[in-house]
């Protein structure tokens, strides 16, 4: 289905390509996320609009999040949705909450680290880093030495500190494209890891 920008509950304000007009690849790979979770989330029907960038962002995508290292799974998507609050990024909030509550098996979780994370239910180590990725986010040329000194006193390494920047960078670049497209959250998300 054709989305025009001014359609009411266009899931963005650019063209999304019918699926089977999008290359061989990147209709396999949304075919596979339907079969695993039952829908197609909204961020690959938007940006199968460019194929190139498609893949070059889920590669980048899945190196960063699905990466082995001591940030736990849980732990990058908190990174996610504190980055994503502070862009005021709908679409990635409420996605990236959704897989939160899942991985971190809370319901309470998302919301909490989306409204304030210093207020959340998460541990000193966790809001250490959620501290440094607002920052990267924020105000990166900010960081300095002492953000390096602080996040080692938690135990992290110069990989997670890597890690930790990377997402948030990375997330970064996502929300800003996710507010310019005004892509709009599956309503699939909201009950998510919920109950």
């Amino acid at each position: 289905m054709t989305m025009t920008p001014n359609h009411a509950g266009a899931i963005s304000r650019f063209p999304v390509p019918p699926l089977e007009d999008m290359p061989a690849d990147i209709r396999e790979r949304l075919v596979a996320v339907q079969e695993k979770s039952g829908f197609i989330p909204n961020v690959f029907l938007t940006l199968a609009y460019r194929p190139d960038e498609f893949r070059a962002f889920f590669a980048y995508h899945d190196a960063l999040m699905e990466r082995p290292g001591n940030l736990s799974k849980a732990e990058r998507e908190m990174i996610v949705v504190a980055t994503s609050a502070v862009n005021q990024c709908q679409y990635c909030v409420i996605a990236h909450g959704a897989i939160l509550r899942i991985r971190a098996k809370n319901p309470l979780i998302a919301d909490q680290v989306a409204t304030n994370y210093r207020k959340a239910d998460i541990t000193d180590r966790q809001k250490a880093m959620l501290d440094f990725a607002i920052k990267v986010s924020a105000t990166a040329h900010l960081v300095g030495e002492a953000d390096f000194d602080a996040l080692k006193q938690h135990g992290f390494t110069e990989d997670d500190i890597w890690d930790i920047a990377g997402v948030s960078a990375f997330f970064g670049m996502s929300n800003r494209l996710a507010n310019v497209t005004s892509m709009r959250p599956n309503k699939e998300f909201y009950a998510m890891g919920r109950g």
